[in-house]
C-alpha cells in the first residue's frame, strides 16, 4: 500500500492501526494524518522499537490491508 493510498483511507485505517498499536493515542493518529513515515515513528517511540522493527511491523500491517 503506497503513501497516498494510506492517506486518502487514512479515516477508516485509523480504527484498524488503534487496535493494532493500542499505545497510539488519538492525538497521534491525529499527527500521523496517513503519513507512513510519521507511524513508523510513533510505533517505535511508543514500543521502544528499533526504526528497522518498526518499519517491519508498519509494512506487514499495511501489506494486510
Amino acid at each position: 500500500m503506497n503513501s497516498d493510498i494510506i492517506q486518502g483511507n487514512w479515516t477508516q485505517l485509523k480504527g484498524k492501526v488503534q487496535q493494532q498499536w493500542g499505545k497510539l493515542t488519538g492525538d497521534d493518529l491525529d499527527k500521523i494524518e496517513g503519513k507512513r513515515k510519521e507511524l513508523v515513528g510513533r510505533v517505535q517511540e511508543r514500543y521502544g522499537y528499533a526504526r528497522d522493527q518498526a518499519e517491519k511491523e508498519v509494512d506487514t500491517f499495511l501489506n494486510g490491508m
